[in-house]
């Protein structure tokens, strides 16, 4: 394999695992962007939903149901299931707290972590669950590149969640009254806005965007085990915080970033040091752009 072959290919590896961090990061970005809340259980959001989507796909498969159309169906039945743990997540660990001290709902949600974590463990087990269809084999020559499908299918359905999203924010009633929210919550409420309707909704697409994520990443590997969401949060966090925290975009750009960083760093330095050089690349942002490579977008309180 030549070095421009090699680099091609480490891009499109980098840019497919970037995909997937910057869906998780943007559960985080907008959660903090509305609440100033890092919510540190959205990595096993991420988890349950790669389990869901696991357990769902196989049994809409013994079902008989053909291979594409159960996978559609997994993807809709795991976004929503998942964004019914979120949003009871934040009505019962979080909703509370909110006119609380930063450290008190900060350590709510490790606790919440914790559970989930737990809570997967206990019911379904400590091996790593199978994903019931072989799909990361298959794939085509992209002029020097390999695709596999599977990473085409990460990459397309990324891309246009991104997309829908921000003209979602941007275009519909919802978009708006959480930018409203954002901006200021009482003066919200006061012009007819229901910020705990907002907030809910908030957490619900975060984390339905993870759970895709999620399902996404089970294909990939073909497996999943209940410690992935730690990692892939800690990761999805670092890519919010690289591109601004509270900017949708930023994060977009920041799990792209991370992504290929750490795929070119596994390519020409060595598959152990990716993650020291991805932390090295934030530290070194945080030191001379401490706000991210596009800006924060959290709203002076008045």
């Amino acid at each position: 394999m030549s070095g421009l072959t090699e680099f091609l290919q480490q891009l499109v590896n980098g840019l497919t695992v970037g995909s997937v961090y910057a869906l998780i990061a943007l559960g985080y970005t907008m959660v903090y962007g509305i609440i100033e809340l890092i919510n540190f259980a959205h990595g096993e959001i991420y988890m349950i939903g790669a389990y869901i989507g696991t357990i769902v796909t196989a049994a809409l498969l013994v079902s008989g149901f053909p291979l594409g159309l159960a996978l559609v169906l997994a993807f809709v039945a795991t976004a929503l299931l998942t964004g019914m743990h979120g949003v009871s997540m934040e009505r019962i660990a979080y909703r509370s707290l909110r006119r609380s001290g930063r450290l008190t709902p900060l350590i709510s949600a490790l606790g919440m972590s914790i559970f989930f974590q737990q809570y997967v463990l206990l019911s379904q087990g400590a091996k790593d669950k199978i994903f019931p269809a072989e799909l990361s084999s298959g794939g085509f020559m992209l002029g020097p590149v390999r695709l596999a499908y599977v990473q085409l299918a990460i990459l397309v359905v990324a891309a246009s969640l991104m997309l829908v999203l921000t003209l979602f924010v941007q275009k519909t009633r919802m978009g708006r009254a959480m930018r409203c929210t954002a901006q200021d919550q009482v003066m919200a409420s006061l012009v007819g806005v229901s910020v705990n309707r907002v907030i809910a909704m908030t957490f619900f697409i975060g984390s339905c965007l993870a759970a895709v994520a999620g399902l996404l990443v089970a294909m990939y590997y073909g497996k999943v085990n209940y410690l992935v969401g730690y990692v892939a949060g800690l990761k999805a966090f670092t890519a919010a915080v690289l591109g601004g925290i509270g900017n949708i975009p930023g994060a977009m750009f920041g799990g792209i970033l991370l992504g290929v960083t750490e795929s070119l760093a596994a390519g020409y330095i060595g598959g152990e040091y990716k993650d020291v050089v991805a932390f090295i690349v934030l530290v070194v942002v945080l030191i001379f752009k401490p706000e991210g490579l596009l800006g924060a977008r959290v709203p002076d309180k008045v």
